[in-house]
């Protein structure tokens, strides 16, 4: 993950309880891996949340592939 998409996501434990978030603003990772995941499209994304950048959709991405490297994953209960 480059420094300038690291830069992107921020861990503030006043802002969502801790949850990284975007640039300190009250959008966590994870509500914006769930609206790609969902089908939604970048531009879809970025018109409904005029906050985001398209840079910040590439972050949170990087974000995850950088926590999964780290940590061991486990299969949901079905």
């Amino acid at each position: 993950m480059s420094d300038d998409l690291r830069a992107r996501i921020t861990i503030d434990p006043t802002i969502c309880h801790g949850q990284p978030t975007v640039r300190g603003l009250r959008y966590p990772v994870q509500h914006v891996l769930e609206l790609l995941a969902s089908g939604m499209t970048d531009a879809e994304i970025l018109a409904d949340y005029e906050d985001l950048e398209a840079e910040d959709l590439r972050a949170c991405q990087a974000y995850a592939a950088e926590v999964l490297k780290v940590r061991t994953a486990y299969r949901l209960a079905s």
